[in-house]
Parts: structure tokens; C-alpha cells; sequence
């Protein structure tokens, strides 16, 4: 059996842990047809409850374990990992998982070590089922790691968007079992205490974003973006800049894209003046075409890319964009 960790938002399930659900169905079918189960952890306005439940449904899940305690109002990594613990012995779990965010990672990392089992962070790929044997992303994502996890349980986290989130064959009606888990005083010890609301720092819009028009130290400044908003505008698309680009002052942090920004997987991601740093390109490599404009043809970008045009982003792109703007009239 596998159990997934399911995490939630206004919506029901998150985005990744959908995309983790499917990337157990699957991995379950390759193990022989395991069962998948999943587990809610905390108090749930009714609403997200039921939008969670149908879309668990739609994943295949046979079976939801909700955990309820009155200590698990607000979040703590020690209380939520004593909640899949117990949830992992009860159901005698083969794999337990969770998405590769920073909540997930800080939950399985203490899952792993109170079930004394091997975790796998990051995961992208099963390579084999007996034993398990998984790729996973190491260094930022520059590096593909081969690692067989002997464990049982299995404790994996898996990489944002290595999998597109998909409906199973048969969708189900979850069965939910309600169960309270043994907390104590030291699982609280480190825990929110209050939430207060900071400047927006909208990141959704380009982690959703179907094509994202990146810039980097190209643009020349931060009067040098006009064109480029431009051009995002009329794909219907969003920005997203490298550390450069926020390091300098030009545009905001929630824009980076990268190893410390946001991880993208649009459709199309065109690359305006940017050289494609390893950081940089562990965090849009996931994109399916990779269109790179540069002034510098071994730029590693350039060479990285599906695409490439060679020259200056304040000619080119101002080019694109008339002829975008013509296509459109």
C-alpha cells in the first residue's frame, strides 16, 4: 500500500500534491497493483474538505485518513510527522510520500527518521520496483541521482512537475476514517504562532503560467522590461526574471525564476538575455519547448535551449511583438 501525504489550499488539494498522487497510482500499478490511500492532517473548512475528497476520488485513492487533534490547528513539523507515522504503521504503508515542498520535505525528513527508514528527496523518476530504485534531483536540479531505497517503508518526496497531474482510469468514492494521533508536548515545541500578511508576493501566476517570458542582466536595466512585458501580454503569458534581475533592484523577488526562486513547467519558456546559470536552469528545465534569445551563441542558455536566435533581446523582441500585435488585428 502507499500512502500520500496530501497537502491543501482554498481549492482542495494543492496543485503538487496532485501531481504526487499521480506519480503513486502509477508507481502502485508497477508494484502490482497496490492500493493507494491518502491522509489529510488538521481541521478543514467544510468546503476544501469536500473539493480534496472528490479530487482524491478522481486520483484513485480508495482510502482517506483524516488526522484530528486539537494541537494540529496550527502547523508543527514534529506534530504532523507524528500524524503520518501513525498513519504509515497503522496501514503497514510499503511507500509513504509527500510533494517535494518546503512543508513536505521538513515532514518526510522527520517521518524517515522516527520509522528509521531511507529517505529519497526530490524524486523524478521510478528506474525499478524491485528494489526500488528511483532518479531523483540533487545540486539544484543540475544532477540526476540514481538511488535505491531498501527501506520498508519507503520515504519519498517527490520533485514539483515531474509529473503533469492526471485522472485515474477508474475514478473512486474514498472511504475516510477519522483518527487522532499521539501527540505529545515535543511535537509542539517548534510551531506557528501567528500568521501575518506581508507585501503580495504572487507566485502562482508564474508556477501556473502556461508561457513565461524570462530576462535576465540582458534587459540593461529596470527601464528595459517594457518590451518584455510586452511580449508576455500578448501570449497571454507572465514574467519571470533571474537572481541577477532581483539582485539588482530591477524587478520583484516573487518574479525569479531558479534554484531560489520559483521551479516552472510552462509550455513555452523564451529566455530574453539571460546565460543560464545552473541555478537558473534548475529552475526551468522542467518547461516542454525552451525558446533562448542572446546575444552570446555559447551562452549555456543558448545551448540548453530547443531554439535559439542570436542576437540583441531590444531589437528582437520588439520585432516579435509587431508581428504578434499584426497577426492580431
Amino acid at each position: 500500500m502507499i500512502l500520500v501525504l496530501v497537502e491543501t489550499d482554498a481549492h482542495g488539494a494543492t496543485e503538487t500534491s496532485q501531481e504526487t498522487l499521480t506519480f503513486a497510482r502509477e508507481l502502485a500499478d508497477r508494484r502490482g497493483g497496490l492500493t493507494l490511500h491518502a491522509l489529510l492532517v488538521g481541521p478543514l473548512a467544510d468546503g476544501i474538505t469536500q473539493a480534496a475528497l472528490t479530487q482524491l476520488g478522481e486520483q484513485g485513492v480508495s482510502t482517506v485518513r483524516h488526522a484530528q487533534h486539537e494541537q494540529l490547528s496550527s502547523y508543527a513539523a514534529g506534530s504532523w510527522a507524528t500524524a503520518v507515522a501513525t498513519a504509515t504503521e497503522s496501514v503497514s504503508a510499503d511507500i509513504v510520500m509527500a510533494a517535494g515542498t518546503a512543508r513536505g520535505s521538513e515532514i518526510m525528513a522527520h517521518v524517515a527518521t522516527r520509522l528509521d527508514a531511507t529517505m529519497a528527496a526530490n524524486v523524478v523518476a521510478v528506474d525499478d520496483v524491485d528494489p526500488l530504485t528511483v532518479s531523483r534531483q540533487v545540486m539544484g536540479g543540475a544532477v540526476l541521482e540514481v538511488m535505491r531505497v531498501a527501506s520498508v517503508p519507503a520515504v519519498l518526496t517527490v520533485a514539483g512537475h515531474a509529473v503533469d497531474p492526471r485522472a485515474a482510469a477508474l475514478p473512486t468514492q474514498p472511504h475516510v476514517e477519522v483518527f487522532e494521533p499521539p501527540l505529545t508536548e515535543s511535537d509542539v515545541v517548534g510551531r506557528v504562532v501567528r500568521v501575518e500578511a506581508t507585501e503580495v508576493d504572487d507566485t502562482a501566476a508564474l508556477t501556473g503560467a502556461r508561457v513565461v517570458v524570462g530576462a535576465g542582466r540582458g534587459a540593461g536595466s529596470a527601464h528595459g522590461f517594457d518590451d518584455l512585458l510586452e511580449l508576455s501580454e500578448l501570449l497571454d503569458g507572465t514574467l519571470g526574471v533571474s537572481r541577477v534581475v532581483t539582485s539588482l533592484g530591477w524587478r520583484p523577488h516573487h518574479e525569479q525564476v531558479g534554484q531560489t526562486g520559483s521551479r516552472i513547467a510552462p509550455d513555452v519558456y523564451i529566455a530574453c538575455g539571460i546565460s543560464g546559470a545552473i541555478q537558473h536552469w534548475a529552475g526551468c528545465q522542467s518547461a516542454k519547448t525552451i525558446i533562448a534569445i542572446n546575444t552570446d551563441a555559447d551562452a549555456p542558455m543558448v545551448t540548453k535551449a530547443h531554439y535559439a536566435v542570436i542576437g540583441d533581446l531590444h531589437e528582437i523582441v520588439p520585432a516579435i511583438n509587431e508581428e504578434l500585435r499584426r497577426r492580431g488585428s
